[in-house]
């Protein structure tokens, strides 16, 4: 279990939380080398690699003392996490904690999976991105067996580049019927009907994807149950929304949680998009939203 750092936890004046905690360290390197990926090939430093594991260890120690409230937690760091023992080790230690509902990373599944044995599988699950051109699919598919064999649950998806459709239909074909395929629309693509309706046929949710959503003026949850931590502790309401709203290890975070509209325009990401009240995607993904799994999927 995560060793007691001494960090606070809720205190006895405070009322309990369900909150939900997108945390993303400094972590920057990649062991892919994806061209629309401006962290592909990137290399942190040992002393990098050394200040992520002590944000990430302090991080952990944070979410096993809040006893009093019900923790989410879906780790989205900009690099590969699951190639460091740390996030594995965290991953793990999370799902074991009865306040954690669940814990989860967006990851390329690169590394092994055996460790996952040692999780609560009722608690962590993984949202696994297929990049074609960094792994043969035969040993990708592998690791999704894998993980059907371990019972985690687990998303899959691809990023809807042109030249990724035939390889994602080959993993659709590939994928038991039970595992949810999700598709990315590509950062700023637009795509027309026919481009549009061959990615539906694989993704029927597709259509939440193609386009940014409005969100000006918007009620969101987040910055009331969902909020974002970078590795200093910094609270925000999510990635894309930057004044801070305090600090997680001070608790000063706690008295700005409240609803509030979305400053921004537009939100064309997913892990922003499905947290605005003004779409049903909480009733959609209901149960698995930080694992991207629809409901009854």
């Amino acid at each position: 279990m995560t060793v007691d750092l001494g960090l606070p936890g809720r205190r006895p004046d405070e009322h309990p939380l369900d909150l939900t905690v997108l945390y993303r360290g400094p972590l920057a390197s990649c062991d892919y080398d994806c061209p629309y990926c401006p962290f592909a090939k990137r290399r942190d430093s040992p002393e990098q690699l050394r200040a992520d594991r002590a944000a990430l260890e302090r991080f952990t120690g944070w979410a096993a003392a809040q006893h009093g409230d019900t923790l989410s937690v879906l780790f989205t760091p900009w690099g590969e996490g699951l190639v460091r023992s740390w996030y594995r080790r965290a991953l793990v230690e999370l799902s074991r904690l009865a306040h954690v509902r669940r814990v989860a990373i967006q990851t390329n599944l690169s590394c092994r999976t055996d460790w996952l044995a040692d999780a609560d599988t009722d608690a962590v699950a993984l949202w696994v991105t297929y990049h074609p051109g960094q792994v043969p699919i035969e040993r990708f598919l592998a690791r999704i067996r894998e993980l059907t064999a371990l019972g985690v649950r687990h998303s899959v998806g691809v990023v809807g580049e042109p030249a990724h459709l035939d390889a994602a239909r080959r993993l659709r074909e590939a994928l038991p019927d039970t595992t949810y395929l999700w598709v990315n629309a590509a950062d700023g693509r637009s795509y027309d009907d026919t481009e549009a309706a061959a990615w539906t046929a694989l993704d029927p949710l597709f259509g939440w994807s193609r386009e940014p959503h409005p969100s000006g003026g918007r009620p969101c949850r987040t910055g009331e149950s969902v909020i974002s931590v970078d590795g200093d502790g910094t609270v925000r309401r999510c990635h894309f929304v930057r004044p801070p709203l305090g600090n997680l290890y001070d608790g000063s975070y706690r008295a700005h949680l409240a609803p509030r509209p979305c400053p921004l325009p537009v939100c064309d990401c997913h892990i922003g998009y499905v947290h605005l009240e003004s779409l049903p995607l909480y009733d959609v993904f209901a149960g698995g939203v930080l694992e991207r799994i629809p409901h009854g999927w």
